[in-house]
């Protein structure tokens, strides 16, 4: 089972980030999906899920209206779309595969929002 994660990067305040997650070795279309983030002395949080069919969608407060997840299941692939990035995103980011008691992780890419 593998999650890697792509897209991270520096990038200034109000820019644009899409964070990727590629994954193989489990049925993809059987999981719903999140995206967590890290922050230095935070705890992980979740940022945004989606459903197993791309039907239904949550967002953290804190980014509600500025990134959007989405996911392709023939491409074995969810994105997080992040726009008008502040300092406050901040953290590594990481790809989340759940169903039931099975849960996976990928390795997290950092982002960094900063003039």
């Amino acid at each position: 089972v593998q999650l890697v994660e792509s897209g991270g990067g520096l990038v200034q305040p109000g820019g644009t980030l899409r964070l990727s997650c590629a994954a193989s070795g489990f049925t993809f279309a059987d999981y719903a999906m999140r995206w967590y983030r890290q922050a230095p002395g935070k705890e992980r949080e979740q940022v945004a899920a989606i459903d197993s069919i791309a039907v239904d969608t949550d967002y953290a407060d804190s980014v509600k209206g500025r990134f959007t997840i989405s996911r392709d299941n023939a491409r074995n692939t969810v994105w997080l779309q992040m726009n008008s990035l502040n300092p406050e995103d901040t953290a590594v980011y990481y790809c989340n595969a759940i169903r039931l008691s099975r849960e996976y992780w990928g390795q997290g890419t950092q982002v960094t929002v900063s003039s």
